[in-house]
């Protein structure tokens, strides 16, 4: 939780407003109250008011009075610095998201006033591993929706299938039923997908794979592939590759089966490239750049200016075309190696 003005607690600004209005306005737009330097104390000593007062105490603020002021925001980048500097809002506490155990605790809180079909335990951890990086604020949801999804289809008490209807409502949106795709934008999809999910289990380095649907989203997706994702924090350059690779398993499948590519991969290549640029561009994974790290926007208040040249620019854009290429060939190569595997797999999806 970083300090900032944007989510004060309404109930101790209407209480402090209430019994002294003059000294609460003083903390939230003064300096006189927060300084601690001795300078700002002697400049308070050798004030014109009254000997032996402090502007806090002419203002009806004893000094034995504590007013403490909290706030939070998820945004502390474009906070203004004078609310940051030392004096005023300069206590601050980073509430990170929680670890897989801290998730399987918050899960057992929430689970406890719903009506389910066996143990919250038998529940909790099962749903901390599917949800990483989900904050108490989404694991909420998720409990709503599954709760929700088990009053609809008329269940009694709520079971595994409702949780995880709800986690991949939350991850990929609910099945658009009125949007019916065409016979062969379902073969397209389903190839596509396909893709993904082989090239997923064959290379070493990606996450499982649980479950594939060619059911179009509400989030406009028209497929999902859901993977078991685990808590990592540090990834190693042949980890991100193959990442790139299973994005572009979907795209190398629709060219080799269909001889053709669509515009079903626009998401996929957004990812390849964020990826690619972030491992040439911040983290140093590039031989001919070298061991360099910049900023991947400019930093607020900067005149416009890189902090590299234009031909260095030049350099991390060809490697970064390099890269997707080399994991395009590689993704390619892969399936049609396994080209009977893919053909075995699609079959697998309900097409109408």
């Amino acid at each position: 939780m970083s300090p900032g003005l944007t989510a004060v607690s309404k109930l101790l600004i209407k209480n402090s407003l209430f019994k002294n209005p003059v000294g609460l306005w003083n903390i939230l737009g003064s300096t006189n109250n927060f300084s601690t330097s001795q300078s700002k104390q002697q400049d308070q000593k050798n004030s014109d008011g009254p000997k032996g007062k402090t502007p806090e105490e002419d203002e009806g603020m004893g000094t034995t009075d504590h007013v403490i002021v909290l706030a939070s925001t998820n945004r502390a980048d474009i906070l203004d610095n004078a609310l940051m500097r030392p004096g005023r809002l300069d206590r601050h506490i980073f509430i990170d998201f929680p670890t897989l155990q801290e998730r399987k605790e918050i899960y057992e809180q929430h689970l406890k006033i719903l009506k389910l079909t066996h143990p919250a335990s038998s529940y909790s951890l099962r749903l901390a591993e599917l949800t990483p990086g989900f904050s108490g604020a989404d694991i909420a949801n998720i409990c709503n929706e599954a709760a929700l999804h088990a009053a609809r289809e008329g269940y009694k008490s709520i079971d595994t299938f409702n949780f995880e209807y709800a986690v991949e409502r939350v991850l990929a949106g609910s099945v658009k039923k009125s949007k019916i795709l065409s016979k062969e934008e379902q073969r397209i999809v389903a190839f596509h997908e396909s893709g993904h999910a082989l090239v997923g289990w064959l290379l070493e380095h990606t996450e499982a794979l649980m479950k594939v649907s060619i059911a179009p989203r509400t989030n406009a997706a028209l497929g999902f592939a859901q993977i078991l994702p685990r808590d990592q924090y540090l990834f190693s350059k042949e980890q991100l590759f193959e990442r790139m690779c299973m994005a572009l398993g979907g795209r190398a499948s629709e060219a080799i089966t269909f001889n053709k590519v669509t515009t079903g991969a626009q998401d996929d290549l957004r990812k390849v490239t964020r990826v690619a640029y972030s491992m040439v561009k911040q983290y140093g994974m590039s031989s001919s750049v070298g061991q360099m790290s910049f900023p991947e926007t400019e930093e607020q208040g900067a005149v416009g200016r890189r902090p590299f040249s234009q031909g260095l620019q030049q350099q991390m854009d060809h490697e970064a075309k390099l890269l997707i290429a080399r994991a395009y060939r590689q993704t390619e190569k892969l399936l049609l190696d396994n080209r009977d595997k893919l053909i075995m797999v699609r079959p697998s999806f309900h097409i109408c």
